[in-house]
């Protein structure tokens, strides 16, 4: 008998086609027609997703928000009710535990999404260093995350919900009602195509993701090509981008930390590209100058772009360097230090009047 876990939509799943895998303790769907196919049909119109793997907590209390700007990244001070801000949950020691997007659902109230292969770890955690007082509640198998990606999601939702959405600004969110339940509808994604987050009680799933699906310019898409479509963003993926060895800044986000945090840098993850359809792969390890300098964390033929993208740790005073050599499985691979994201045409930041 399988240890994984369903989701609320792991029937339907199955019962459509798509090709189901082991992930974070799941079973869950990496692909339906194919990996390229469900890629393009993306960025070129909508898919929907499901996320249900996700774990999502729940934090209030007087002095909620002061006892979570001690445990992770973001500064909470500055996010209003209605947004949502992407971050870090760091260890004692600088190190990623996890990265997670936090909800202000309104004062000293929030939402907390985390990685469903994280979850467990996560929450122990964050309660272990929680004063008493704090409410600190774990909703993850009660509750359901479908998402709706691509350019054309904005005309999706709208026809499903039957009214509009272009007030939602990028990173903001709403609670409403849908059907005779609450939810919450996100403007985020992980694929940098315009998108929306839907949050719902687990029951509830499968009536909503039947609507999405039945909208024309609609199809479903597996884990596989949610992986390929975040890689062309330069999108982290935790326990192989980001990890418990390496803190944010090495991850390449000190845009998002103040000047004094996380100052030690012996390694940076950078971005690097490498002509035609052989790519690098996770465990890889990258040479300068016949030196062994890093190690690929991520890495694929791009479908959009047409070439191979990666991302790789590298030594920091060899991080600089213009050329590297990914030493694959087969053959040495000649890779050129680029800059995120890879693809620059997403929509996901589009402005409506």
């Amino acid at each position: 008998m399988s240890s994984l876990r369903t989701t609320p939509l792991t029937e339907w799943h199955r019962e459509n086609g798509a090709k189901l895998v082991p992930f974070a303790g799941f079973e869950m769907p990496v692909q339906y027609k194919g990996i390229i196919i469900e890629h393009k049909h993306t960025r070129e119109k909508a898919g929907i997703f499901d996320i249900s793997h996700m774990g999502e907590f729940l934090v209030s209390g007087n002095g909620a928000k002061n006892a979570l700007n001690k445990l992770v990244t973001q500064n909470l001070d500055t996010l209003a009710s209605g947004k949502c801000r992407y971050g870090f949950l760091p260890n004692d020691k600088g190190g990623v535990l996890d990265d997670l997007i936090i909800y202000c659902l309104a004062e000293d109230s929030y939402m907390l999404v985390v990685n469903g292969a994280c979850e467990n770890g996560d929450f122990n955690w964050i309660d272990s260093h929680l004063p008493d007082g704090i409410n600190f509640e774990n909703i993850s198998y009660e509750t359901a995350k479908i998402d709706l990606q691509g350019p054309l999601s904005l005309d999706v939702l709208e026809k499903v919900f039957g009214r509009e959405f272009k007030h939602l600004k990028y990173f903001n969110f709403e609670q409403t009602e849908f059907d005779g339940y609450k939810l919450i509808i996100s403007r985020t994604g992980y694929t940098g195509e315009l998108g929306y987050e839907f949050y719902l009680p687990a029951d509830k799933a499968i009536s909503l993701w039947e609507k999405l699906v039945a909208v024309q310019d609609v199809e479903p898409i597996g884990l596989g090509a949610r992986d390929t479509l975040r890689l062309e963003l330069g999108y982290p993926l935790y326990g192989q981008d980001l990890d418990t060895e390496h803190n944010p800044r090495e991850g390449g986000y000190s845009f998002v930390l103040s000047d004094d945090a996380f100052t030690e840098v012996k390694e940076m993850l950078i971005p690097l590209t490498i002509e035609g359809r052989r790519s690098a792969r996770h465990g890889d390890k990258v040479f300068l100058d016949d030196k062994e300098v890093g190690v690929v964390t991520s890495g694929s033929f791009s479908p959009t772009l047409g070439f191979s993208i990666a991302l790789a740790y590298v030594k920091a005073d060899s991080a600089d360097s213009a050329e590297y050599v990914v030493k694959g499985a087969r053959t040495d691979l000649k890779a050129i230090k680029s800059e995120l994201p890879f693809y620059k045409d997403g929509t996901a930041r589009k402005k409506f009047d």
